[in-house]
Parts: structure tokens; sequence; C-alpha cells
């Protein structure tokens, strides 16, 4: 496990930024509940509202969950808080992700990412070969 917290200036998209962290755990389903919880920790600790620090944990949650079912060796976890907005990125090694999986029950999979385009005020996801990386961003007031 890597982690780091560290103040930065500038942000995931180059913008000022007070506070950014990251995490890297292998990409293990065991491993989603750590996220949520070094997520719950670190908002706490940055002063983020209750609320909106409940809606960053379950986007992270979903995020890395989808990361660890998917992903092949490690996962990472990148959050950048600058003034009034929470950056919330996700990578891992899987490729991209079927979304008609037959081997599954409709009611089984795939709430995940209505919850995430929910909860967040914009969501992006960039696929390379080797890499997947989702972004969520979600307004705060710290």
């Amino acid at each position: 496990m890597f982690v780091t917290d560290f103040p930065s200036q500038t942000s995931l998209r180059g913008n000022p930024c007070h506070r950014q962290a990251l995490l890297t755990l292998p990409a293990q389903e065991a491993h989603v509940s750590a996220t949520r919880h070094f997520a719950a920790d670190l908002l706490d600790t940055w002063s983020v509202p209750a609320s909106e620090r409940d809606s960053a944990v379950l986007i992270v949650g979903e995020l890395t969950a989808n990361a660890a079912q998917y992903g092949r060796e490690r996962m990472t976890l990148q959050l950048a808080l600058d003034h009034d907005t929470l950056h919330i990125v996700v990578s891992d090694s899987g490729m991209a992700v079927d979304r008609h999986r037959p081997d599954t029950a409709p009611d089984e999979h795939g709430r995940g990412t209505g919850i995430v385009q929910y909860l967040a005020q914009s969501t992006e996801i960039h696929q390379t070969r080797s890499v997947r990386e989702v972004h969520a961003c979600l307004r705060c007031s710290p």
C-alpha cells in the first residue's frame, strides 16, 4: 500500500489546489473497504461537511469496487480538493468493461455507475490499452 497526503500547488486539472492524496492498493475486492475508510478519514481531516463526505465515500466505494473487479494488478485512488470541488480519480490496469455480462442477473450489477453519475457534478472515463481512469467531481464547501 502506498499513501501520500500533501498540500499541493496544482490540482489534477492544473488549477490551484490546497489538498491532494493518493492511495495505491492491489486491485482486489477485499481492499474496497480500506479505500472507503481512507477517504472518509481524510475528508474528515480536510473538514469536508458530513453530507458531502458521505456522497464522496459512496462514489469512492463504487469506483474502487469496479476497479477491484475489473483491474488486474493495482488500483489507485486520488483525491484532490480545490476550493469548492473534490476531484475523485480511480485508475486501474483493466480493460474496457463489457456492460452486458450474460453471467450475472440484471439486478446484481450495473447500478454503481448510475449512483456515481447522480451524486457527482461531472464524470469522465479515460481508457487506454492498459489503464482505465474514472474521474468524478463533487462540489463541496470545506
